[in-house]
């Protein structure tokens, strides 16, 4: 059980709260693994070389990324009043989302299952 009032518990957590600017893509239907080959190669890196990179890379997930990228530099602008040119990519994750199940049919009968995966991909810049 947690200790102290409800409210208390709330106000403790809203404490320490992140304000670095973000953007999260729920139920995006790409798998993890291929998810994060994509994001492996923009951790660390100043926005503009991120983008570089998105830009060229020819991976499916590298489109997703990217405009989720320019999303997060949107937020860093506007709400909280950053400078584009001083930001870098401080964190880049992306966690399983629901799995959809289909069916291959197959010889004689048989059924084959398909699991059509899915993952939600957080962008989290920081400043220099």
């Amino acid at each position: 059980m947690a200790k102290g009032h409800r409210t208390q518990i709330k106000r403790e957590r809203n404490e320490n709260k992140d304000t670095r600017p973000s953007a999260k893509l729920s139920y995006a239907r790409i798998s993890v693994s291929k998810a994060c080959f994509v994001l492996d190669a923009i951790r660390g890196k100043d926005v503009n070389s991120a983008l570089a990179i998105l830009a060229y890379n020819p991976r499916y997930a590298s489109g997703v990324i990217e405009k989720l990228l320019k999303s997060a530099i949107a937020n860093a602008e506007n709400n909280n009043g950053l400078n584009a040119h001083d930001l870098y990519v401080a964190e880049c994750y992306a966690n399983k989302g629901p799995t959809m199940k289909r069916i291959q049919p197959r010889a004689q009968g048989r059924a084959y299952r398909i699991e059509k995966r899915m993952s939600h991909i957080t962008i989290v810049l920081d400043e220099k």
